[in-house]
């Protein structure tokens, strides 16, 4: 199972989210890079810069890891314009043709060296797509930006898990204490298990993350055997190593972001 590169601390968390849901996708996917390259026109050093946040991939990109790899192109697509507000604009996007000294950097999963395919071929198909897509593109850019508005895709389930979250926490925004430790309660409601901190299945957590969805998956955890440490809303190394034991018992992605699948193995 290909193990990432951490991405870089100073990453805006919204760049975050659609990186980890690429390389989430790419990984069901079973495809290596170059494989990935082969079936897409962006090459593997290209793909080496998008997974591991180095360079922001364009939108055709995202719309072809997600053709190939049979994601949802309409969420993704959606993550994509949030982190093209949150990607500073002075590093731009990728390119059909950046093959240049990145590949110095080393790979950004641990797979063998392959041989990227013939340049000339790739871009004749790069060309071939951006023709195809530009109408739809104009179209499908109105449209999402409606749905950005309306969805807020960076804020999760954050509304739902408020509403649905116990009256002590709906009015009162989370406040980190050092040291507080918080009840965990884990009941089954309506055939899942919970806290009563967040209702969510869907919000991705990672290292310095906090809040009442941190706090009801360290309850979850605990629940499940799996100690994350103080249960104080703080995402730490400890918690993440957690739940990195909690992914590798439950057959998942070891990677220790808590993501939806860990979420429906969490709720279980």
């Amino acid at each position: 199972m290909p193990r990432w590169k951490e991405l870089p601390a100073s990453l805006d968390e919204r760049v975050r989210q659609l990186v980890v849901q690429l390389r989430r996708l790419k990984d069901r996917s079973g495809l290596s890079l170059a494989s990935l390259a082969a079936k897409t026109s962006y090459s593997r050093s290209s793909w080496e810069r998008y997974l591991n946040g180095k360079q922001l991939p364009p939108r055709e990109a995202v719309e072809e890891l997600a053709r190939v790899c049979g994601g949802d192109t309409t969420r993704l697509l959606v993550l994509h314009e949030v982190a093209a507000e949150a990607w500073p604009e002075e590093n731009g996007f990728g390119d059909h043709d950046d093959l240049g000294d990145d590949m110095a950097d080393g790979v950004g999963e641990d797979e063998p060296d392959r041989p990227d395919g013939p340049d000339e071929p790739v871009r004749e198909r790069a060309r071939l797509t951006t023709w195809v897509l530009a109408g739809a593109v104009v179209a499908l850019s109105a449209a999402l930006v409606a749905v950005l508005l309306v969805t807020k895709p960076w804020q999760d389930d954050g509304a739902g898990d408020k509403a649905k979250a116990p009256a002590g926490n709906a009015q009162t925004p989370f406040v980190f204490v050092q040291g507080r430790a918080r009840a965990c309660d884990v009941e089954r409601r309506d055939g899942q298990l919970g806290a009563g901190y967040s209702a969510t299945r869907t919000t991705l957590m990672d290292l310095k993350s906090s809040g009442w969805e941190v706090l009801e998956a360290q309850c979850l955890l605990k629940h499940h055997g799996f100690d994350p440490g103080i249960p104080d809303g703080s995402y730490g190394e400890r918690s993440k190593k957690a739940a990195q034991a909690f992914q590798k018992d439950r057959g998942l992605v070891v990677d220790g972001i808590v993501g939806p699948d860990t979420w429906g193995e969490l709720r279980r």
